[in-house]
């Protein structure tokens, strides 16, 4: 199946097209956002960001680079100009000296200073420093992925998934019961997910406030904060046209008396586009790479630098305590490897709940919680063909266009009870995570699924896990479904397989390995309801089924306890003084909806913890 996935997504050097794309009616990177042919006439249009800093036309210039280029520095281009850059910004430089003992171990070749330092710059990291900067202090940003510019957003799905996802596109838990998709470039996972905009829902906040004393969760700072986060990435809930996943979920729910309902999205109404899963071309998708980092770079108080890993958070004791004073990280040049130093009054890990563990470990933090707690949302899908025409779905309607989550179900999540459950929505699948999610029968038969692949609808389960795992690393991940999740499933992929019969699908099936697939208009009332039974009670054991998660949670969660949590309700370590985390790793559980406005909201009210201790040492 890899094969056939490296096969269907690799594209030739001349055109960026694949041999196959015609035969199953994929046109590869979205049409409607091809790069304006008179912008490669730009002057800047072949320069590098960093070189163009100077240039007038900013309008122009962002419509090439998007809003950051003035930002961005690369240090593993021309250190002198990366050091000119700094220092105009009001980043102080030095070069160690022999003698000095406090960074003498990682040798750094140098030491940039500011007032915080940001390590990710996704929907927690992004938030911190963009309120940080905007509030006048120097705010540092490192990003261990790439900087990919407007213009430089192939949406080619093979190299997009090198380029802006952790481990290339897939990585999994130890045993590979589920996949994970993690974003890992400017802009975080903001940057490539799926524009669904869902609040906190009133059943978690309840739970975190009541079971797990975070007095956080039910206050007027963090309704405010909500309302905040949403306004800046222009969350709205109106879709002008829907696109065939989501049509499908909306028909079949309708059909059966189903719950519905449209899910807001960080996008305009017309924004017609599904492949916001490689980037946002045009910049519509108010990802943080459009939003807050945008607030980072305008204040003239922040910088970006990516392609740099952090590799530990440097502390020393004062008063009997530890006290983060920066972060050492590592930088690719030709050379080599080259370590430098960012030293700050604040530091803040948002590196997201895969990355965060680690990067506290290695910092030589002991709290037993750090890595634990590990929660992901587990997913398992199905699948109808809709041949053309279909009497009530358009015959230009394609799989993997529009708006990717623009419609929800919570049929079976469970969430005027125990907000344990799972909700239905759709997914993105481009041509070659489709081919290695379907079942592979034989080369015949997914030559056929393929050929069906522009008209095959996709309806996902969710469950908002019970169960948990354990990070040690981001390659050591430790995870096991429970029953209770693996029951929730079920009773969501039976609902899945109802939805798409009851829309008009000709064919369902699920990717369950034994590849079975009924066609529904032949089948009679007691055919059906066998099928149904079998494929949605089938055991989700030994990868018979494959389970995909793109929701981390957890690993340094937040309470009101060093015994039970890694952070305090102000998202600062109990360990160490000044040292915050702000990204989804501090959700107390799982939250059972899309993260995403969750983790700005909590990383704007750590954001306000931040400004009292600056403010502090300011008054100094």
């Amino acid at each position: 199946m890899k094969c056939t996935a490296f096969l269907i997504s690799q594209v030739n050097e001349k055109d960026d097209q694949n041999i196959s794309w015609k035969a199953i009616g994929y046109p590869g990177p979205d049409p409607a956002r091809k790069l304006d042919p008179k912008n490669l006439h730009h002057p800047a249009a072949n320069q590098e960001p960093q070189e163009c800093q100077d240039k007038e036309d900013d309008t122009h210039e962002n419509d090439l680079f998007g809003p950051l280029y003035k930002g961005i520095i690369n240090l593993n281009q021309d250190k002198e100009i990366s050091f000119h850059k700094l220092h105009n910004m009001g980043f102080p430089i030095s070069i160690p000296h022999s003698k000095n003992t406090r960074n003498k171990s990682l040798n750094p070749s140098f030491i940039i200073r500011c007032d915080a330092v940001v390590v990710g710059s996704g929907s927690g990291g992004g938030v911190i420093a963009g309120v940080l900067a905007k509030a006048g202090y120097k705010v540092l940003v490192l990003e261990r992925g790439s900087y990919l510019a407007r213009r430089n957003l192939s949406l080619l799905e093979g190299e997009a998934l090198d380029q802006m996802y952790l481990g290339n596109g897939i990585i999994g838990t130890d045993n590979m019961d589920v996949l994970l998709l993690a974003g890992s470039t400017v802009g975080g996972g903001s940057m490539i997910n799926w524009s669904a905009s869902i609040q906190t829902p009133s059943h978690v906040r309840k739970e975190w406030s009541e079971k797990y004393g975070l007095q956080l969760f039910k206050s007027k700072a963090y309704e405010q904060a909500l309302d905040v986060v949403s306004r800046k990435m222009g969350v709205q809930s109106e879709v002008e046209q829907e696109g065939f996943n989501n049509m499908i979920l909306r028909k079949g729910c309708e059909n059966l008396g189903y719950h519905i309902e449209s899910v807001a999205i960080n996008a305009p109404s017309d924004h017609y586009c599904g492949w916001c899963c490689f980037g946002c071309k045009d910049g519509r998708k108010k990802g943080t790479s459009e939003t807050w980092l945008v607030d980072l770079v305008e204040s003239r108080n922040g910088i970006i630098l990516p392609e740099c890993e952090a590799i530990k958070v440097m502390t020393e004791k004062k008063e009997g305590r530890k006290r983060a004073i920066g972060v050492a990280f590592e930088f690719q040049t030709e050379k080599g490897k080259e370590v430098a130093v960012a030293e700050s009054k604040v530091t803040v890990t948002a590196c997201g709940a895969i990355c965060t563990p680690g990067l506290l470990k290695r910092s030589g933090l002991k709290n037993r919680n750090i890595g634990k707690n590990f929660h992901v949302h587990p997913v398992v899908m199905a699948w109808g063909y809709f041949p053309e025409p279909d009497p009530w779905l358009e015959a230009k309607k394609k799989s993997y266009e529009g708006g990717i989550i623009t419609a929800m179900s919570k049929v079976v999540a469970n969430h005027d009870t125990s907000g344990y459950g799972a909700i239905i929505q759709t997914p993105s699948l481009h041509p070659g995570f489709f081919s290695v999610l379907m079942p592979w029968i034989s080369g015949t038969d997914i030559k056929n699924r393929m050929l069906k692949f522009s008209r095959t609808a996709h309806i996902f389960a969710l469950a908002r896990d019970k169960g948990s795992g354990t990070i040690t690393s981001e390659t050591d991940i430790s995870y096991r479904v429970e029953d209770y999740d693996r029951e929730s499933l079920g009773k969501g992929m039976e609902k899945v397989l109802r939805i798409l019969a009851a829309a008009g699908a000709e064919e369902i099936g699920t990717h369950h390995n034994t590849g079975k697939v009924l066609k529904v208009k032949q089948a009679s009332y007691e055919e059906f309801e066998r099928f149904v039974k079998e494929e949605s009670s089938r055991p989700l054991k030994k990868l018979s089924t494959p389970m995909c998660s793109a929701h981390q949670m957890g690993s340094c969660r937040m309470g009101i306890d060093p015994k039970g949590s890694v952070v305090n309700e102000k998202g600062e370590t109990w360990e160490v003084e000044r040292l915050f985390v702000a990204d989804s790793s501090v959700f107390p559980t799982a939250l059972g909806v899309n993260p995403m406005v969750t983790i700005q909201a909590t990383a704007y009210c750590t954001a306000q913890s931040v400004l009292e201790v600056l403010g502090r040492e300011r008054a100094v």
